[in-house]
Parts: C-alpha cells; sequence; structure tokens
C-alpha cells in the first residue's frame, strides 16, 4: 500500500504540472493556465498546410519546432496489410496528423517499408517522421540508420532514437560502444535533425541517459494514468525532461493493452481491466494530453481506431489537478505488474 508520504509527493507532482502543460500548447500567448488552453482547445490561428487543417500542435521541446498533439505509431502500421495501412496513413493526414513513428524493429523493417510505400512519396514535406535504432554498437547503427533511410525512400530524418533502452548498464555500454557517436554524427552530416531516446523498461534507465549526455533532444516513454502508481516515468523523468527543454513523447497511453487485461504487447487479455471498468478511453488519453508532452503516438489497429484518436485530439479539454489526480487514484489499486507488465 502506498504510504501518506508518497500520496503526498505524487499529489504535489501532478499538481505542478498545470503550467507546465499550458506552456506546450500552441499558439503561445503568454496569458495564464485557462487562457492557454483555451488557445489550445480553440486557437486563435488554425495551422494548415497544403492537404489542410493541421491538429493543435505542442513545442517540441527548446527546439522552436512544433508537432501536432497526435502521431501514428508505427508498430501496428507493420502488422496490418498493405491496403490497411495505406488507409490509416492516409486518415492520418486527413485528420491532421503530421506526426510518424517508426522504427528498423517494427516488423523486420516492415513498419518501415510500409512508410516507404504509402507516406514518403506523396507527403515526406509535410510529414515529421521519427524512427529508432536496437543497436548495441557502431557498426550495426550505422547499418540501421542506412537500411532505415533506404526502406523509407527518404534521405533524412526528422527525429532518429536510441530505441528501447533497457537498464543503466544497457545505456552505459551503447554509449561505450559507440551508438551515440554515430546518432551525432548524422546530425552533423543532415541524415538526422534531431536526436533522443526512448524505453519502456525502467526510468533508471532514462536517468542515466540523461546523466550522460546533453544531446538528446526527445524522449519516449509511458505515460498514462496509472504509472504515477508503479515504477513512475511521470514522476521520475518527466520533470528532468521539462527542465532540460528535451522533448517528452508519450508511447503506452493505454498500457499496450494492459488497461484493457492484457500481458503482452498489442494483446487484450482477462485481468481485470482499467477500461472500461474505472476508465474510459477519452479518460484515460485525456490525462495523457494533460501532462506536458509534445504528442501522444497512438498504436492504432486501423484506420477506424485511429479515427477515434483524431476525434478525442479535436475535443481535447485539459484537466486540471483534482481531475488528474481521482483518475490516478481511481486505479491505484490494481496490479502493476499486471497493468504495466513491460516495467521491470
Amino acid at each position: 500500500m502506498e504510504n501518506d508520504d508518497a500520496r503526498k509527493k505524487r499529489r504535489e507532482f501532478l499538481k505542478s504540472l498545470a503550467g507546465l502543460t499550458a506552456g506546450m500548447m500552441l499558439p503561445i500567448t503568454g496569458r495564464p493556465l485557462e487562457a492557454a488552453i483555451s488557445s489550445m482547445e480553440n486557437p486563435n490561428r488554425v495551422m494548415k498546410d497544403r492537404m489542410g487543417e493541421l491538429l493543435p500542435q505542442r513545442k517540441f521541446g527548446n527546439t522552436g519546432k512544433s508537432i501536432t498533439m497526435l502521431g501514428l505509431g508505427g508498430a501496428h502500421i507493420a502488422r496490418m496489410s498493405d491496403a490497411e495501412a495505406e488507409k490509416t496513413i492516409e486518415r492520418a493526414i486527413e485528420g491532421g496528423v503530421r506526426f510518424f513513428d517508426n522504427a528498423e524493429s517494427y516488423g523486420s523493417g516492415e513498419g518501415e517499408r510500409k512508410y516507404g510505400r504509402f507516406l514518403t512519396p506523396k507527403y515526406r514535406d509535410i510529414a515529421f517522421i521519427q524512427t529508432k535504432t536496437t543497436s548495441r554498437d557502431a557498426k550495426t547503427a550505422k547499418a540501421h540508420l542506412e537500411g532505415t533511410l533506404s526502406r523509407m525512400k527518404t534521405d533524412y530524418l526528422d527525429l532518429y532514437y536510441i530505441h528501447a533502452v533497457t537498464s543503466p548498464s544497457d545505456v552505459d555500454n551503447r554509449i561505450k560502444n559507440g551508438v551515440l557517436d554515430v546518432l551525432l554524427e548524422a546530425k552533423e552530416s543532415g541524415k538526422v535533425k534531431h536526436i533522443g531516446f526512448s524505453g519502456h523498461s525502467d526510468y533508471k534507465a532514462h536517468i542515466r541517459m540523461l546523466e550522460s549526455t546533453d544531446t538528446m533532444e526527445a524522449c519516449q516513454m509511458p505515460i498514462n494514468a496509472y504509472d504515477p502508481n508503479y515504477k513512475s516515468f511521470i514522476n521520475n523523468v518527466l520533470p528532468i525532461l521539462v527542465e532540460k527543454g528535451i522533448a517528452p513523447i508519450a508511447m503506452k497511453t493505454l498500457a499496450n493493452g494492459g488497461f484493457f487485461g492484457g500481458t503482452s504487447h498489442f494483446n487484450h487479455g482477462s485481468n481485470p481491466r482499467i477500461v472500461p471498468a474505472v476508465l474510459s478511453v477519452q479518460e484515460a488519453v485525456h490525462f495523457s494530453w494533460s501532462m506536458p508532452i509534445s504528442t501522444l503516438v497512438t498504436g492504432a489497429d486501423d484506420a477506424k481506431m485511429l479515427d477515434e484518436k483524431i476525434g478525442l485530439a479535436k475535443t481535447f479539454k485539459a484537466m486540471d489537478e483534482s481531475q488528474r489526480q481521482q483518475l490516478v487514484e481511481k486505479v491505484a489499486n490494481f496490479d502493476g505488474k499486471l497493468v504495466e507488465f513491460y516495467k521491470v
């Protein structure tokens, strides 16, 4: 059971996020929280490009750039048929999504190949594309990068990650073996615009990366309403990212099936369910958007599921401290080893 001191600390942290979240929202007005949130929900200036209106945008860390508040996840794209992948990418563009996620490990490169067939030929000029390498040494990192560029039919990446860091020692070894050096060289050459790191296993790996280098511009990690209760990235990593001006990229906002009783990636299951027993999908997703994140990467199974998330982005209303805390406490009695099965 959580003790009173831990509960108080969690509440104080969640309360402090209100102003931080408003600061991520665009257009930046310098007005109080309520006005900033209002400008997020009903922007004074609707952003458009050649394909139409964009979803509301948020600051991409300290880079001076902005990205749409919703991004399309590449792991699920890798699992789709070509027809459904193309349909989902087209729906993303039509719905105002301009942030696209992938990794060389998704479907052994199939996620990236699908982007190369259905995204970059028509939309490279308007798409912000991130992908990732699981490499543990410089030679592999170089091979992954060249393979990624070839598969996605592009000569540069907007954001490239050291992917799936699992522990402090894993971080140490990858840096020692030159993986970070490859990313920095790629950035210097223009093949990569920005670099970052990702992981969902252990928040201590993220802390080690942030202690080891000041070159990171983005960090992808779990951000959901259960996280503050169990081995929390929100409590332990998010404050550091905000302080350093590193863009927080949210993933596993529904615990990759854990909110639906699943205990393996992509799957629902028969364990106690947070959704719909305790929270609605809207409450869960809006909680994550009420954190100071730059974007939320959604793992949509198909175009219809993506359409649901686009709708939730368009109806987003930022939660205040009390609302966020209520959701965190509503789910506190669930078993973290089941809900966030991917944490170690």
